[in-house]
């Protein structure tokens, strides 16, 4: 397992098959070059690297990634980066997300990177571009 950022590892599903990108469902982390990104990206690690996970998935993404819920020993890990302050809720069209209600609680609680005034990773990435420039 890789964890590029934030809301995106590299799995392997099985030992003989390549490694699959998945970008975690619901949940949209710093970028890895924006304040907090680094910190998603760690705390992501601490988390799941050198583990067993499970990946439940039912898409792609634009990007060509598999969307899905990552779990490490049953616990949803885009519920757990969202209530400890590692990302934000990802919603669509201002429908509440998956995890709107641990979005409102790490950000009233001020966790994470919600300690200080945080952009949301979609508008930074609007004014900035992708970290990943060739």
């Amino acid at each position: 397992m890789r964890v590029v950022d934030g809301d995106t590892v590299w799995v392997q599903t099985r030992a003989s098959q390549p490694l699959l990108k998945v970008r975690i469902q619901g949940v949209d982390a710093p970028e890895i070059c924006q304040r907090g990104g680094l910190q998603a990206q760690e705390a992501l690690q601490n988390q799941v690297l050198g583990q067993g996970v499970t990946v439940t998935s039912g898409a792609q993404d634009g990007y060509g990634r598999t969307v899905g819920k990552l779990y490490w020993q049953g616990q949803d890990m885009g519920r757990w980066l969202v209530a400890n302050g590692h990302a934000w809720a990802y919603s669509v069209h201002h429908k509440k997300g998956l995890y709107a209600d641990e979005f409102a609680k790490a950000q009233a609680q001020r966790r994470g990177v919600f300690s200080q005034a945080a952009e949301e990773p979609r508008l930074f990435r609007k004014r900035h571009g992708s970290c990943y420039k060739n």
